[in-house]
């Protein structure tokens, strides 16, 4: 059965989501607080968690950081009332997968969570995948330019993951969007922008030649020069 862990310090929000991912089968855990977050995550190492961001004491993006140092790469949709694209992209930065903004439907929150299942469950199956000296495995998510490792948090490898998936064709601004957030960011693409700029940056830090191209007025490409 699938564990949910749910982290909230509303605990009329938090009962409410309780009740509809257990009527939608999922086994749930639930959190006060940041700190019996990473508790229950030790104890009952769930497949998704739903993790609000603004909680006293250690916050959301706080546990998301501390998670994501120590490897762990369990799915986190973040909870907000904070819908600004900085706010979006400070969330996303931190290790979150994906953003909610406050106040949703719960029909929304559970298509969130079962495509958060569905990405990790395609990752895992999928085989490693190469293009000119870059290379990235989905089972050990591990990622490569010629020897040199280098890290990404969920989101730039989920936007990585997607353009090595489709080398060389043009991919439309939205159409990434939807692939790699699951929703657009009602027409704002500065995010997408923003996340480039951060895999170019981590791409290229020894002199490595742009894979990531910009097609202006459509979107981006896997290509060399």
């Amino acid at each position: 059965m699938v564990t949910v862990l749910i982290v909230d310090d509303d605990r009329k929000l938090l009962k409410m989501l309780r009740r509809t991912l257990v009527y939608e089968g999922f086994d749930v855990v639930t959190a006060a607080d940041g700190h019996e977050a990473l508790a229950q995550v030790e104890a009952h190492r769930p497949d998704v968690i739903v993790l609000d961001w603004l909680m006293p004491g250690l916050n959301g993006i706080g546990v998301t950081e501390r998670l994501r140092a120590a490897h762990d790469e369990t799915m986190i949709l973040m909870l907000t009332a904070r819908d600004a694209i900085e706010d979006r992209v400070e969330g996303l930065e931190s290790g979150a997968d994906d953003y909610l903004v406050k106040p949703f439907a719960p029909a929304e929150l559970l298509a969130r969570v079962h495509a958060l299942l569905r990405r990790s469950a395609a990752a895992g199956r999928e085989q490693p995948l190469a293009y000119a000296d870059l290379t990235l495995d989905p089972a050990t998510r591990e990622t490569r330019r010629g020897d040199r490792v280098f890290e990404l948090t969920p989101t730039e490898f989920a936007l990585l993951h997607y353009l090595m998936r489709h080398p060389r064709q043009v991919l439309q601004r939205d159409q990434i969007l939807e692939e790699v957030w699951g929703y657009d960011f009602g027409g704002d693409d500065n995010v997408l922008e923003v996340y480039v700029g951060y895999l170019r940056k981590k791409m290229e830090q020894e002199g490595e030649t742009r894979l990531i191209q910009t097609v202006r007025g459509v979107g981006y490409v896997l290509r060399e020069e």
